[in-house]
């Protein structure tokens, strides 16, 4: 069995590269997560799981995340993505991600309005909310955007 996770942080990175799953690369290690390896989570934020500004992660490590991300080569094309982190007053949290071709205002309206509705249907008080977002057009290179809520011990 996993250790539940006691920590959580938003954050989010944009890049650009000569190949698109490069560019990925780059716009995880500019949101701080590219030395690790990522482990795909869906939405919920275990009980008591605090929320920190950074986290001390040993490169290589097994890190469970919630992220979306988009990709794109289509010059002049706007990229986002944008995470929120809900938080309850005695319970668990939940997780929403959005990743699109659109501003990081608009991800950003859709990851608070789905983590409002994900409290709502759980009949629970929404208490606190975490958001990160990056946004970028496409130039010359492929380019990549990831917000990711990165959960750890």
């Amino acid at each position: 069995m996993l250790p539940t996770p006691t920590k959580v942080t938003v954050v989010a990175g944009d890049g650009e590269a000569d190949h698109k799953l490069t560019a990925f690369d780059v716009a995880l290690l500019a949101a701080g997560i590219g030395n690790l390896n990522l482990v795909k989570v869906s939405s919920i934020v275990p009980p008591g799981c605090e929320p920190v500004d950074k986290l001390d992660i040993p490169p290589g490590a097994l890190t469970p995340t919630a992220y979306g991300a988009v990709m794109s080569d289509v010059k002049g094309e706007r990229i986002a993505a944008a995470i929120a982190v809900g938080f309850s007053e005695n319970d668990f949290g939940v997780i929403m991600e959005f990743s699109g071709r659109c501003t990081k205002e608009e991800a950003e309206r859709a990851v608070r309005s789905m983590v409002e509705e994900a409290f709502r249907y759980r009949n629970m008080h929404l208490r606190d909310m975490r958001v990160a977002s990056a946004e970028r057009v496409v130039g010359d290179r492929p380019a990549a955007v990831v917000a990711a809520a990165v959960l750890w011990y």
